[in-house]
């Protein structure tokens, strides 16, 4: 190699051209329509989030964080809980939040998403162990907002909205089971009578309207009867039933009485 040809100028640039390539990709950075990035530069949080589109940082100086901002969806694992009134279950649910500060999502808490399904843990066992086991199965709406609202309400600080919660499952141990299977079918069977003796009150009601009637209009007597017989001549039947007024076999019986 001859020392006359090296040129110390053009190997000190492609030096710094590399360097510079270096600095212009680790500065350059495409932020996703549902990401937010919170810069830090030299520790300090600047004011506003970036993006979406390409972000330009000041490298080292400067560090990008990525926050999403779509709706996560949290699976909360089964929790043993007492019911308010001594019955134990096993409950889990499902919650759906979402970032909408970045800043407080990195600044507040460690790990947002930690974070927040301990607290959806905690909240599921003391929010459903004021209910009874009854309002957890007949008014599970009513438990779904209770649980949304002191979700919501704990996590607002760390810039987190929480949008839903839903009980997915309540299992019940098979002795409750029972029990409620038999309280429901006497429930039924109580409602089945209650029905039959509604019926019976209204077709009594009915009957006696239908005397009354007949009792004003006697000629109506004579018109059921003839009804009858016609309706017994159409069956083709062997045996005639003529219906004989009460009124004339006590006539018949007291003149054979007084005879």
């Amino acid at each position: 190699m001859d020392l006359a040809q090296f040129n110390p100028f053009s190997t000190f640039m492609l030096f710094f051209l590399f360097l510079l390539f270096v600095w212009v990709w680790n500065s350059l950075h495409v932020v996703k329509e549902w990401e937010r990035g919170v810069v830090l530069r030299l520790g300090r949080m600047l004011p506003a989030a970036k993006g979406p589109g390409l972000i330009f940082v000041i490298w080292p100086i400067e560090t990008l964080y990525r926050i999403p901002m779509r709706i996560e969806t949290l699976d909360v694992p089964p929790q043993d809980i007492i019911t308010r009134d001594n019955v134990s279950v096993k409950v889990n649910a499902v919650c759906y939040f979402r970032v909408v500060d970045a800043k407080l999502a990195l600044g507040q808490v460690q790990n947002y998403l930690y974070a927040t399904s301990q607290l959806a843990q905690t909240t599921l066992r003391s929010i459903v162990g004021q209910f009874e086991l009854d309002e957890i199965l007949a008014e599970r709406e009513k438990v779904n907002a209770r649980l949304q609202a002191i979700l919501d309400q704990d996590t607002e600080p760390w810039g987190i909205k929480v949008t839903k919660v839903e009980v997915k499952q309540v299992d019940i141990p098979e002795e409750m089971r029972r029990a409620i299977a038999r309280q429901a079918e006497a429930e039924r069977e109580r409602r089945a009578k209650i029905i039959h003796a509604d019926g019976e009150y209204q077709a009594a009601a009915k009957l006696a309207e239908a005397a009354s009637v007949l009792t004003t209009q006697p000629a109506a007597i004579q018109l059921r009867y003839l009804q009858t017989l016609t309706e017994i001549g159409m069956e083709r039947n062997t045996t005639v039933i003529f219906p004989l007024p009460i009124d004339l076999l006590s006539m018949w019986m007291k003149a054979v009485g007084g005879k």
